[in-house]
């Protein structure tokens, strides 16, 4: 979309939707850029830091193959395998994965977390040499203060370990990714010296973690911008990862804007599985990114990676969940239904689409589901006959919709046929 159009194209030239996520701002007058410019990474946590919520499931092999498969699909750009360190099951995980993506020649990156220490970082060399391709060692170590002082660490001692681990990784030509864990509490002098250090040591790539979902959108644009200078200030060429948590509700915000201010890989996990209420949703940020104009992938795959998730780690997908959830587009409403009925009488499903959704159906997999409740209009009965090959006889509407505005809920489909088999006038299309 160019700075100077504001509005979405319906599908038949009317510019009917104005975009207000890029209108020009009052101060300058121009137009904003957001993430339009260039493409976001995004690295797939949810074999890692999603299996540490304490409410799922551990899924078997199999189900992570499945996982592996579907993020591939999606063209998500890495993927964690696990943390190989936590234990022999765990280190088998994660070498077959590994090899799967090696094997199969899978689009997407292997990444395994560790300590920053070498003792975790030689598991994760261990997989690489077996399989024979790179893994990306993602070394997280506790930078805040509370945290320091906890564990009764000191910064030389953090710094220590970060080149002995950046070091140790980049001589067996291991891709080093430095995780400053609960960055966003951490003061600016320490994360200074520790990105400093491990950039110096040869980490292609650092991390800021909003371990306990700390920030806002303005924090995380102003600490990736401090992160930046850091870079800057170093000379060399290292990109920035974004990685959020969900306790404030903001996460998804928070990577939009961490991206915004020049992060070039965003974490997250499926349905925002992880520790407490869990992490960045990456199935919101697929979306999002895309209709941002920062990503080109398909989309048809989604519906299918949530539901594997969900099954794989018996966490149910709620029914308001965005773009996943049962009633993402679903409506009972009368007038919803009959805005929507409108638009597609006006010959396009894509109009019909966006009528009451902001991500519409078609984008990822999903059709329009007009039912019959208590708020329901005629709109809603009549495209429900039609749709299940029913003559819309005023009668059987007025029946019906009779009957639904008694209910205490939306009827279901089992009900409306026998509303159908018992009145007058309900006649099957194409029944003599």
């Amino acid at each position: 979309m160019p700075p100077s159009d504001n509005h979405h194209d319906s599908g038949h030239g009317h510019k009917l939707l104005y975009d207000w996520n890029h209108a020009p701002t009052v101060d300058d007058g121009s137009a904003t850029q957001g993430l339009l410019s260039r493409a976001i990474e995004l690295h797939d946590e949810t074999l890692r830091d999603g299996l540490q919520s304490p409410s799922v499931r551990h899924p078997s092999l199999v189900e992570k193959l499945q996982i592996l498969h579907h993020a591939a699909a999606l063209g998500i750009d890495s993927v964690s395998v696990g943390l190989p360190a936590a234990g022999d099951l765990h280190h088998a995980d994660s070498l077959h994965l590994v090899r799967e993506i090696a094997d199969q020649r899978l689009k997407v990156s292997p990444n395994a977390a560790a300590r920053t220490t070498i003792a975790d970082c030689e598991r994760v060399l261990d997989i690489a040499q077996q399989v024979g391709i790179a893994v990306e060692v993602a070394a997280f170590i506790g930078s805040s203060p509370i945290r320091q002082h906890a564990e009764d660490w000191d910064l030389d001692h953090l710094l220590a370990l970060t080149e002995a681990a950046a070091s140790f990784c980049i001589k067996h030509s291991l891709p080093f990714l430095f995780v400053t864990e609960d960055t966003t509490r951490s003061r600016p002098e320490d994360l200074r010296r520790l990105y400093t250090v491990a950039i110096e040591a040869g980490a292609q790539r650092v991390c800021i973690a909003d371990t306990v979902g700390q920030a806002t959108p303005a924090g995380a644009r102003a600490l990736v911008h401090f992160v930046l200078d850091i870079v800057r200030a170093t000379g060399e060429d290292v990109s920035v990862d974004w990685h959020g948590h969900e306790d404030r509700g903001l996460s998804v915000a928070c990577a939009l804007a961490a991206a915004e201010a020049g992060a070039s890989r965003l974490h997250g996990t499926a349905l925002g599985i992880g520790e407490r209420v869990g992490n960045t949703p990456i199935d919101l940020l697929l979306v999002n990114l895309e209709l941002e104009g920062a990503s080109a992938r398909d989309l048809g795959m989604l519906q299918a990676y949530c539901r594997t998730v969900a099954d794989a780690t018996g966490i149910a997908i709620p029914d308001n969940h965005p773009v996943s959830g049962r009633n993402a587009y679903r409506t009972a409403t009368g007038t919803h239904a009959a805005a929507i009925a409108k638009a597609r009488g006006k010959g396009t499903a894509h109009l019909a689409d966006h009528m009451y959704s902001s991500v519409p159906a078609y984008l990822v997999g999903r059709d329009q589901c007009i039912e019959i409740g208590p708020l329901s209009g005629s709109a809603n009965v009549v495209h429900w006959l039609v749709d299940h090959g029913y003559t819309s006889d005023p009668t059987l509407v007025g029946t019906i919709l009779a009957h639904a505005k008694q209910a205490k809920r939306v009827l279901q489909d089992d009900e409306l046929h026998d509303l159908c088999g018992q009145a007058v006038g309900a006649v099957l299309v194409g029944e003599p």
